[in-house]
């Protein structure tokens, strides 16, 4: 396991109840994280290569005072066993460190405001993006390039698409 050396990170780990055993098991296992959700964590333990999903467990993430520390795992170790926390969280706390745990806490699931936005008839950031300003146009079931080029049979078509029409298919 690699040193830490900031201030924040040693009161993350400080934190937790973990014996020697599960520290080495952390420092000896490969781990990758991503966030899962505001204040959720999904720590793979990836030593176990094609099967690391299988090992996947997502770890909620408490902020305390003014640190973020792991609180819980869906995990079976740390479900049934309370005397110490699970090589998940202590992996997040130690490899993931600040960045991701801060990172889960700051966390903002921007999905639900976009569906509001898109039921409601709201134009957004992507619609304006739009070559004609924010009309969003579905080709119909013509065999034509709507662009107007010669060469292509539209999105549709047998052969192969112009850019416009394969970009537009997407």
């Amino acid at each position: 396991m690699e040193n830490t050396d900031s201030s924040s990170e040693k009161r993350i780990v400080e934190r937790l109840n973990f014996d020697a055993k599960t520290a080495k098991r952390v420092g000896w296992e490969a781990w990758e994280f991503s966030i899962a959700g505001p204040h959720k964590v999904t720590v793979t333990n990836a030593s176990y290569g094609f099967q690391k999903e299988d090992h996947a467990y997502v770890v909620g993430v408490d902020k305390r005072g003014s640190v973020p520390v792991p609180a819980e795992c869906e995990c079976p170790a740390d479900k049934y066993n309370e005397d110490s926390d699970c090589k998940h969280k202590v992996a997040l706390a130690t490899v993931g460190g600040t960045t991701v745990l801060n990172a889960a806490v700051d966390f903002d699931n921007p999905a639900p405001a976009l569906s509001r936005s898109i039921a409601a008839g709201v134009t957004t950031a992507a619609d304006k993006l739009q070559p004609d300003g924010g009309t969003v146009t579905v080709s119909g079931d013509s065999d034509a390039c709507p662009n107007g080029d010669d060469r292509c049979d539209g999105p549709e078509g047998e052969a192969l698409p112009c850019f416009a029409c394969f970009e537009g298919d997407r």
